[in-house]
């Protein structure tokens, strides 16, 4: 029984043995990437509104009582489409007095020019004085005058008559009605808001230490708090020059498509990306890597493994992060564009480990 037990504890043995020399001889395939260069990317969301990008209050030109309101809030109208109408009578009383005063000043304008045709003949063969030639000179000329004044009451009163008729400046969507048949209103006053179907906008104010890094038509990424899974993009169009509340600037975006879910007057989220300044205050160009490239180490020092292609082996080195944004992280210092890193599993790498490379052509699951 001894000897049998000896002999099963040497095999044993060198199970184990062989077993450790296996291991000892895999080569650990590794996910990797190469790096290159890159700026230094920071991010700010702000809040904003949503809103028409043609939208208007309309009003009435004249003042008046309201004879019929022809839409109601919601409907679709089109362009020139009447919307209400004030009562036309005392615009067509105002013609027909203008258009009468009309008719007299055209009167007393064609017997002052007989008169004046009269004299000047007469003039000419001496029969009436200079003084009686120019006062039926200045009574013809002042009769021209008249009728041209009368022309234009004219004028206003049809002007007046037409806009006693309110229309749609172009096809849209009534948002307001503010108006009702019976009531008196006055010129200028509130009657309808329409928008139109030119698309939507978003309305964002941009403090004063970001609205010198935007530009016009940068695209932006957008995101609806109210719509989970909708993110468009959104081209900005408007930068104001001039700050507002809280030492704010006006920025305007205009959606780059269209959704029948989203609504003037729902909040947006607009990420700005820009060029900044890393943690240490580094400027300049960097180098981005998956942030799961990084292997945290003491003292706040962060690593990565760089692939050596003579050697098959992957070497710990010491990198300066500036900033991460979308899982990718800018490095300052440690590494160089072109150089290949390990992206995945680096808590299980060591300082001079032989690996392999994965084929990236190939799809891995975990």
């Amino acid at each position: 029984m001894r000897i049998l037990f000896i002999l099963l504890f040497t095999f044993m043995l060198n199970a184990c043995s062989e077993q450790a020399v296996t291991a000892e001889k895999a080569i650990r395939p590794i996910a990797w990437v190469e790096v290159s260069e890159s700026t230094i990317k920071q991010l700010r969301t702000l809040s904003g509104i949503v809103a028409p990008v043609e939208a208007t209050q309309l009003s009435f030109e004249v003042s008046g009582k309201v004879e019929t309101v022809d839409v109601r809030l919601g409907d679709a109208v089109e362009k020139g489409q009447i919307l209400s109408q004030l009562n036309h009578r005392n615009f067509d009383l105002s013609l027909q007095s203008a258009q009468a005063q009309l008719d007299k000043a055209n009167s007393a304008l064609s017997e002052a020019k007989s008169s004046f045709e009269r004299y000047s003949q007469l003039i000419k063969q001496g029969l009436v004085s200079q003084s009686v030639y120019d006062n039926a000179q200045a009574s013809f000329d002042s009769s021209k005058s008249a009728v041209g004044v009368a022309q234009a009451q004219v004028d206003i009163a049809n002007k007046n008559l037409q806009d006693s008729t309110l229309r749609a400046p172009y096809k849209g969507i009534i948002t307001k009605r503010l108006i009702e048949p019976s009531q008196q209103i006055s010129a200028g006053q509130g009657a309808f808001e329409i928008e139109g179907n030119h698309g939507l906008e978003v309305h964002v104010m941009v403090p004063e230490t970001l609205i010198r890094e935007l530009k016009k038509d940068t695209i932006l990424p957008i995101r609806f708090p109210v719509l989970a899974r909708v993110e468009m993009q959104g081209r900005i169009t408007e930068i104001g020059t001039r700050a507002e509340t809280a030492n704010a600037f006006p920025v305007t975006v205009i959606l780059q498509e269209d959704n029948p879910m989203l609504r003037a007057g729902m909040t947006a989220e607009v990420d700005f990306t820009f060029e900044g300044v890393g943690q240490t205050g580094y400027t300049g160009v960097t180098v981005a890597v998956p942030f799961s490239a990084l292997r945290a180490g003491i003292n706040q020092k962060t690593y990565t493994y760089v692939y050596n292609p003579q050697t098959q082996t992957v070497h710990q080195r010491e990198v300066q992060t500036e900033n991460v944004l979308n899982n990718i992280a800018f490095i300052s210092s440690g590494l160089k564009s072109g150089e290949v890193v390990a992206t995945a599993g680096v808590a299980f790498l060591r300082d001079g480990q032989k690996v392999t490379l994965l084929d990236q052509k190939t799809q891995r699951f975990n």
